[in-house]
């Protein structure tokens, strides 16, 4: 009995002693000290204020706003979605219903319809969406609908304009081509420095439309490279030359309706490739009392550009009133015609008061530039002779 006791305790002692090696091997293994050593580091040391180093010489990281895409959908009825393009139909008098993904958004209409307050425009914000529903739509409400993603710091928010998803939508009306226009005649400025867009705006992209000149009554060609049309913005003149002015209009048809758009009335205007550079002149730097002056200011640049001038000069403190002369010549300067603008500022029997600087500004279309000049008065010519004697 006492034999077994001993051998049972010596079995037990010799377990523990083979348990106690695996702990320290364990203890001891690359992966438990790499542990070991990344929870010390993560402790870090402990300062005076009781505050971790590790922490301190740490900044939190903010995590990165994931952005999401933003995208346009039409509910078509309840719990039936049709996700759009850059054009949507929809017939003039129905609901129309958009959602916008995205958390805010900010929605933009056209003119008329922002302009409009009747209650049939209504925008919401929602948990993951922006909805936009517009009941008993008209032809009239044609046009571009934007959906913008908001960025908002605290309660400031701005308008993501480079993520915006835009859908130009037709409300199609069987009895309007054209969007309505509450003018007869609209007047537009064919600027020669720029494309000008007669907004020929039909109600269906279905619509064939051309352009006609009212008198001479005449079809304008239309060849896509100095007119084109676009569906969404009506015709482009990309190079506007006088013969393009005058009254135009568009006819549209579709199946067998055929109608006519507002007039246009176009004015071509040259506009200047910059501002005027003018050149001031007076006829000397120094005049007597009662004696004449006069202060020109020049201008020479394009042909049938109309150049204002405006002064300003010592004399208007009393009250002296403005003489001009101003006149227009033509020249030619390389080969090329071109004009100069001119106004002469007339001083007659100047005094004391004339003495000082004379501005001219000369101002066109693009812009304006101001010159000035000094003009000194000098005593009367025999005055100094007479206070000899």
């Amino acid at each position: 009995m006492t034999l077994r006791m001993v051998l049972s305790a010596f079995i037990i002692t010799l377990l523990l002693l083979e348990l106690g090696q695996c702990q320290k091997k364990e203890d001891s293994s690359p992966r438990k000290l790499a542990r070991q050593k990344s929870k010390g580091k993560a402790k870090g040391r402990v300062s005076a204020g009781g505050e971790s180093k590790a922490s301190s010489s740490m900044t939190e990281a903010k995590p990165e706003p994931v952005q999401v895409q933003t995208f346009i959908t039409q509910v078509l009825e309840k719990g039936k979605f049709q996700r759009v393009g850059d054009m949507l139909t929809v017939p003039a008098g129905h609901l129309l219903e958009l959602r916008c993904k995205g958390k805010p958004v900010q929605w933009g209409v056209p003119q008329y319809v922002e302009e409009e307050n009747d209650g049939r425009l209504r925008v919401t914000q929602h948990e993951r969406h922006g909805s936009l529903i517009l009941a008993n739509s008209t032809g009239a409400d044609t046009g571009e609908y934007t959906c913008y993603p908001l960025h908002c710091e605290d309660k400031d928010c701005r308008k993501e304009y480079d993520r915006a998803v835009r859908v130009f939508i037709f409300f199609s009306d069987p009895r309007e081509l054209f969007v309505p226009s509450p003018h007869y005649y609209e007047v537009i400025q064919l600027r020669s420095n720029r494309a000008t867009t007669l907004p020929c705006q039909v109600t269906s992209p279905l619509a064939q439309v051309t352009l006609h000149r009212e008198f001479p009554p005449e079809e304008v060609k239309v060849d896509g490279t100095e007119i084109s049309f676009d569906v969404k913005k009506g015709f482009t003149i990309y190079r506007p030359r006088p013969h393009h002015a005058g009254s135009l209009f568009c006819i549209g048809s579709l199946g067998g309706l055929r109608q006519s758009s507002t007039k246009y009335m176009l004015i071509y205007v040259n506009y200047p490739v910059s501002p005027p550079s003018p050149v001031i002149k007076a006829s000397s730097s120094s005049v007597h009392i009662g004696e004449n002056l006069q202060v020109s200011c020049s201008v020479v640049g394009e042909a049938d550009v109309v150049i204002d001038f405006t002064w300003e000069f010592p004399g208007q403190q009393i009250g002296r009133p403005l003489y001009t002369e101003d006149g227009v010549h033509p020249m030619r300067s390389g080969g090329q015609l071109r004009q100069q603008s001119e106004s002469v500022l007339l001083v007659e029997e100047v005094r004391d008061v004339d003495q000082g600087k004379y501005s001219c500004t000369a101002q066109n279309l693009e812009g304006s530039r101001t010159v000035s000049t000094m003009v000194k008065v000098l005593p009367a010519r025999g005055s100094a002779k007479l206070k000899k004697l």
